[in-house]
């Protein structure tokens, strides 16, 4: 099954494409499972003017419609390409607040984004992440079925903390969190390449880890420009998972 979990589309700030756009060069390049999963506060705040006025916290209360409305426009996607693909509802989540600068991003403590397949949380290894470092509590509270780690060295994370790196992930697994593996290389990113997912793929004492343990790892290629997609390098990572015995979310 090969499948990329993580796109972005003009309900991002930093995407421009639309999902129709995403999902069908998703199709064409052979993606069996396909995720959308742009930035709570894009589809949150909508305007990029509203984002960025000093006192945004006083919006809040558009987040609950803006999120369904989110939602159904991508579950009609679903069902537009249904038998050529199968979409994934997702939604990034940003945990960045430092009370100023970043209060913006983080999602609203009270919002519900329960409904979703799925989340990706990202800047979990932050001294400023809303997480606090509790991966287990936060995804909890998010409430979607399955929470994903998004952009994070999930084994320096762990030592971090002082943890077992088997038990850990054994957690992760048993609370259904998996990992991605962010192969992006696109203009956006500037084609920097994610040196967490080299390692792991190098290291076949980190990839024993996760398979005894039975997490989940997706992969994703970030994308937020269509012209930029490189579905090869999707089946590439995607066979890769495969061939070490390492099995992936909706996989069954």
């Amino acid at each position: 099954m090969i499948q990329d979990l993580h796109s972005h589309t003009y309900y991002s700030f930093c995407g421009k494409d639309t999902p129709e756009s995403i999902v069908e060069a998703a199709i064409a390049g052979g993606i069996e499972v396909f995720g959308i999963s742009d930035h709570n506060y894009g589809i949150g705040y909508s305007r990029i003017d509203a984002f960025n006025l000093p006192d945004s916290e006083s919006i809040h209360g558009t987040y609950e419609r803006t999120l369904r409305r989110y939602f159904d426009h991508i579950n009609l996607i679903k069902e537009k390409y249904r038998g050529q693909i199968e979409v994934k509802r997702g939604i990034e989540i940003c945990t960045l607040h430092d009370g100023v600068s970043f209060k913006v991003h983080s999602l609203p403590e009270k919002e519900d984004v329960s409904f979703f397949d799925y989340c990706l949380v990202e800047n979990l290894d932050s001294s400023i992440s809303v997480t606090k470092g509790d991966l287990f509590a936060y995804a909890k509270r998010l409430g979607t079925p399955l929470v994903g780690i998004a952009h994070t060295d999930m084994f320096a994370f762990i030592r971090s903390r002082g943890e077992d790196p088997l038990e850990y992930f054994s957690r992760m697994a048993a609370d259904n969190i998996f990992w991605e593996m962010n192969v992006s290389y696109d203009s956006i990113h500037n084609y920097r390449i994610h040196r967490y997912m080299v390692d792991f793929f190098d290291d076949e004492e980190k990839q024993d880890v996760v398979r005894r343990s039975g997490v989940r790892v997706s992969v994703g290629f970030d994308g937020h420009r269509v012209e930029d997609y490189l579905p090869e390098r999707i089946k590439e990572y995607n066979d890769k998972l495969t061939a070490l015995g390492i099995k992936k979310p909706f996989e069954s």
